[in-house]
């Protein structure tokens, strides 16, 4: 049998993975340099943790995991009880307890609630983990992808949102991503559904308007309308969602529509704010088409997409004031974004993002001319290690044009040749392949090269 990997996953390659890196460093660095701390959660929580906390499409997406066991004489008649459960749409502990995370947020959020007692609040993390859901595969879409959060817990202050889209910037200029900021409010999505006079119909309101990139403006409506909400509620919508113009315009615009509404008036204000402290930021815009799907935001929300490319986003958050209630830890505020590196590297790959130097991992490689010239090259080469220079010695003993080509293969723009004649004289053979330069120099001067 041919082997093969599970559809939605990869395997990644040295290349790949210096690239990624690449991404991973960058972004580490700008949490660190905003004060964050890095933490990491197991890969598996129970299932109780995540359940019911992405709303139903993503409760749909969890990866849940089987009981241990289920095959003992024993357990079988429970487990077929409780795969009959699971068919019609319930969860059954006697099948499974435990799932794979579908973000960082929630387990972070149990974190929290967990160890309250020990954190000093505000509690800054960043995490930078995979996640998994059960998605349909496609164009940067994968079932297996990398997060990368930084979160708030403890403050209401939007001083926090205004980080958070200064970390955003700064990352993506870092990286070289032109990209778009937007930024809408729940409290502004809260206030529509008050004014269309269906306030529990807040959650199929929202999951309709995340899907207006995907579905059209139509289908929206007609999604509204499988949830029995009026035509006249579905012409303010409409209305709302045809709203244009500069930040301020749509603000103005979005004022009127929304009337006396005290929490829309609220998120206005919040969205305001930010926007005082970002006014040279031209890649920070309002969009109040903007919704992301998740039942635990109450405050700003972000999102990130690459201009000019063809991929969903980037990046995305949004504040959450009582996500820990969820875990009997009531009244911690929080706010929080994340990047989503597989989309990251995707753009990058696209545009060519990548500097050059990434893709060099050895930079010097001695040959293997016989037993005495491998010693004397070892010893040689520990040295270069040493100093930070990246080296390897060739195998085996062998013709030189292989070791050439071994040296060609891997972009190693430097060889080292230390045969019977430089061991006597106590010399060695420094080779720049890119340029077919070499020199030739006493070896205990040859840690004061620069092999650059």
């Amino acid at each position: 049998m041919k082997p093969s990997i599970p559809q939605g996953t990869r395997d990644f390659g040295p290349e790949v993975v210096k690239k990624r890196n690449y991404i991973f460093r960058t972004i580490q660095a700008v949490f660190e340099l905003y004060g964050f701390a890095p933490l990491e959660t197991p890969a598996l929580e129970n299932l109780d943790t995540l359940m019911g906390k992405y709303g139903d499409e993503g409760d749909k997406l969890i990866f849940k995991i089987l009981n241990n066991g289920l095959n003992d004489p024993k357990n079988i008649q429970k487990a077929q009880l409780a795969f009959a459960n699971v068919t019609e749409g319930k969860n059954d502990k006697n099948l499974t307890e435990r799932a794979l995370r579908y973000d960082l947020t929630i387990p972070f959020a149990r974190y929290v609630a967990m160890n309250i007692g020990q954190l000093t609040l505000p509690f800054k993390r960043f995490q930078m983990q995979p996640v998994w859901r059960a998605d349909r595969p496609q164009k940067g879409r994968y079932r297996e992808f990398y997060q990368c959060d930084a979160d708030i817990v403890g403050s209401k202050s939007l001083l926090n949102e205004v980080e958070l889209v200064n970390i955003y910037s700064t990352v993506f200029q870092q990286l070289g991503i032109d990209v778009s900021i937007r930024i809408n409010s729940r409290k502004i999505l809260t206030a529509l559904a008050e004014v269309c006079g269906g306030l529990e119909k807040l959650t199929d309101i929202t999951v309709a308007i995340d899907k207006l990139d995907k579905i059209g403006i139509q289908k929206v409506k007609e999604e509204l309308l499988s949830k029995n909400l009026s035509e006249s509620q579905i012409a303010i919508i409409e209305q709302y969602l045809q709203i244009s113009g500069n930040n301020q315009t749509q603000l103005a615009c979005l004022t009127q529509l929304l009337g006396n509404s005290e929490i829309g008036q609220k998120g206005i204000e919040e969205i305001n704010f930010i926007l005082n402290f970002h006014q040279n930021n031209s890649a920070l815009t309002v969009d109040f088409t903007l919704a992301r799907g998740l039942n635990y935001y109450t405050g700003v929300i972000f999102e990130v997409k690459a201009n000019d490319v063809q991929m969903g986003s980037i990046g995305g958050g949004g504040r959450y004031d009582d996500l820990t209630g969820l875990f009997g830890v009531p009244n911690i505020p929080g706010v929080g974004i994340s990047f989503g590196v597989d989309r990251i590297y995707d753009v990058m790959e696209e545009r060519a993002l990548f500097p050059t130097t990434i893709s060099i991992g050895t930079e010097v490689l001695f040959f293997n001319l016989g037993d005495a010239e491998c010693k004397t090259a070892y010893h040689l080469m520990q040295l270069l290690r040493n100093k930070g220079i990246s080296c390897e010695i060739y195998h085996e003993n062998t013709k030189f044009d292989k070791q050439f080509k071994y040296a060609e293969k891997k972009s190693i723009p430097y060889v080292v040749m230390i045969g019977s004649k430089e061991i006597a004289e106590g010399t060695c053979i420094i080779k720049h392949l890119p340029t077919s330069t070499q020199v030739t120099l006493p070896q205990a001067e040859m840690t004061n090269y620069a092999f650059q």
